[in-house]
């Protein structure tokens, strides 16, 4: 992680995502599974927003990231074009495990909540690693 990055750790991560024809139904309203697919994009990006390439942890240091829990609360239906704002925040660090609280905003509208945890694997075997320490510290305040 660089420097200038290490700056922002803190803050709240938003990631745009428009609503295409593809993540709805018939009636133009998001399908419940494609919600999960915008969390992964927003917790992925805000790795990226880190300075933090997922390709160059699983290469470099051996680090994969799994979903083991994921709990969703669907509030408001999202529809066809809609601009969401999908918020990704470290919670929670603990051995091998990470939580994020996430949410799925239109407009300032609350439509989703989620937590999820993550468990942190070595890449060459999926079996459970320590999270590295820059990463723990992200939510030590």
């Amino acid at each position: 992680m660089s420097r200038e990055s290490s700056r922002d750790i803190y803050q709240p991560f938003s990631w745009p995502v428009r609503v295409y024809w593809e993540d709805t139904d018939a009636g133009g309203v998001v399908y419940h599974a494609r919600y999960v697919y915008f969390l992964e994009r927003a917790r992925s990006e805000w790795l990226r927003a880190l300075d933090v390439e997922q390709a160059t942890l699983r290469e470099r240091d051996d680090i994969v990231f799994a979903v083991r829990s994921m709990r969703v609360n669907f509030r408001r239906p999202a529809r066809l074009d809609d601009l969401l704002a999908v918020s990704a925040e470290l919670v929670h660090v603990g051995g091998a495990s990470l939580r994020f609280d996430q949410r799925v905003s239109r407009g300032g509208e609350l439509l989703l909540d989620a937590q999820v945890g993550c468990a942190c694997l070595y890449g060459s075997t999926f079996k459970p690693r320590p999270v590295p320490e820059w990463l723990e510290r992200m939510t030590e305040r």
